[in-house]
C-alpha cells in the first residue's frame, strides 16, 4: 500500500468509530437519567450518611447541564463502543504483521474487550469507596459543594483509565509471543514499570491526592506480574517443543500434536 491508501485506510477506520461512538452517545443521551444517578451515587451515599453536612453537586453556568448531558452521552457511547474501534485499531496493524503474528493478533484482541470492561467495571465499583475516603478529609464544619462538570470528569477520567491500563498484560504478552520482549527483560524492568504506572496514574486521575494515584497504580503493576508469569510460561512451552523436535532430521515431518 502506498502512503495515501494508509492514511485513507486509517481514515475509513476512524469513520468507522466515530460513527458507532455517535450511535452510542444516542443511547447514552436516551438513557442520561439512569446513568447519571448511577454516577452521582457516591455524592448521595455520603450525603445521607453524614447526615447535617452538605454535600452536593452544583451547576456554575448556564450551559453546564447541557455540557454534562453531552459528556455522559459521548462517555457512555466510548464505553458502547469499545468492542468495534478496538477492533478496527487492531485491524489497522493487521496487514503489516506477518502470518504468525497475525494469529497473535487476533487471539488477544478477544482478550482485550473483557480485560477492557473489567478494569471500566473495576473503578465503577472503587470509584464511590475513594469518593468517600477522600471526602472524611473535610472537616465537619465544612460544606462539599462541587462543581457538577468537574465531577463527572473525575469519575470519567477514572472509569476510563481503568480500561485503558487494563490492557498493559495483553500488550506485554503479544510483544513477547512475537519475540520483541523477552519475559526476564519484563522481570529486570519491574523498577522502570512500577515508576512508569504511577506516572500514567498521576496524569489520568484529575483528582490531586496521591491516594488516587496508588488506588490505579496497584491492579495495573499487579496485572504486569501476571503478564510476566504468562509470558515466561509461554516460553518455557515454546522451548520444551523446539527439544522435542532437534532430533528429527531436515527432510522429517514434524508430528502433529
Amino acid at each position: 500500500m502506498s502512503l495515501g491508501e494508509h492514511f485513507r485506510e486509517l481514515r475509513n477506520r476512524l469513520l468507522i468509530s466515530s460513527l458507532v461512538v455517535a450511535a452510542g452517545a444516542v443511547v447514552g443521551w436516551y438513557f442520561y437519567d439512569p446513568i447519571v444517578d448511577f454516577i452521582s451515587a457516591p455524592v448521595t451515599a455520603v450525603r445521607n450518611a453524614e447526615g447535617g453536612r452538605i454535600v452536593t453537586l452544583n451547576f456554575d453556568t448556564l450551559t453546564g447541564a447541557f455540557a454534562m448531558q453531552m459528556k455522559v452521552s459521548v462517555f457512555a457511547g466510548i464505553l458502547l463502543a469499545s468492542p468495534v474501534w478496538i477492533w478496527q485499531g487492531w485491524g489497522f496493524l493487521l496487514p503489516g504483521l506477518t502470518p504468525k503474528e497475525k494469529r497473535v493478533a487476533l487471539s488477544y484482541f478477544f482478550a482485550a474487550i473483557p480485560l477492557f470492561l473489567l478494569g471500566a467495571a473495576l473503578a465503577g465499583f472503587s470509584f464511590p469507596r475513594l469518593y468517600r475516603i477522600l471526602l472524611e478529609f473535610a472537616p465537619d464544619n465544612f460544606t462539599n459543594i462541587q462543581n457538577a462538570n468537574d465531577y463527572l470528569s473525575t469519575a470519567m477520567f477514572f472509569v476510563l483509565a481503568f480500561g485503558l491500563a487494563f490492557l498493559l498484560p495483553v500488550l506485554l504478552v503479544a510483544l513477547n509471543q512475537i519475540g520483541i520482549l523477552p519475559a526476564r527483560t519484563m522481570l529486570k524492568g519491574w523498577r522502570i514499570t512500577l515508576f512508569l504506572c504511577l506516572v500514567f496514574s498521576a496524569f489520568m486521575t484529575p483528582d490531586p491526592s496521591g491516594f488516587a494515584m496508588i488506588v490505579m497504580a496497584m491492579p495495573i503493576f499487579v496485572l504486569y506480574w501476571c503478564a510476566v508469569a504468562l509470558s515466561f510460561a509461554l516460553e518455557r512451552r515454546k522451548r520444551r517443543r523446539a527439544d522435542r523436535h532437534d532430533d528429527l532430521a531436515p527432510d522429517e515431518a514434524t508430528p502433529l500434536p
